[in-house]
């Protein structure tokens, strides 16, 4: 079955002074502030879409990696994956780059990085951001 997940973005002003509120719809979550500065220097307690793209990937990622391991017959105890979106001025996100480390019993770490390469391959993010650079960093713990 299809899901759809809504976001709304609330801007005002010019590019460079201006400032808007991004708001997680669906969940509920939160509202989160955004500005140019916050995209193309300090965060300031500000988000910036990078940021929201991170989020995404290092999430989706972690789930299609545990689905994979545990399709497998090696569940991971944990995962931690943190993604680093860079985003250049002028030019757009120019790389991503995805780290993670697991606790999973019963594989060896050439295991872990080969079902890492395979989650980095197949998680719908990375398939949505197929025209960006994704390297990975994966270490079995």
């Amino acid at each position: 079955m299809a899901t759809t997940r809504t976001a709304t973005t609330r801007w005002k002003g010019a590019l460079i002074n201006g400032s808007g509120t991004v708001s997680l719809d669906t969940s509920g979550v939160d509202v989160f502030e955004v500005t140019w500065a916050s995209r193309s220097q300090d965060a300031d307690g500000r988000t910036s879409p990078e940021e929201l793209i991170a989020a995404a990937h290092s999430s989706c990622f972690s789930m299609a990696l545990s689905h994979g391991l545990a399709g497998a017959g090696t569940p991971p105890e944990s995962l931690q994956t943190s993604a680093d979106v860079t985003f250049q001025p002028g030019e757009g996100i120019t790389g991503i780059v995805l780290t993670v480390q697991g606790q999973v019993p019963g594989i060896t770490a050439e295991q872990f990085q080969e079902a890492a390469e395979t989650a980095k391959a197949n998680c719908p993010v990375s398939k949505a951001l197929a025209g960006t650079t994704i390297t990975l960093q994966a270490e079995l713990l």
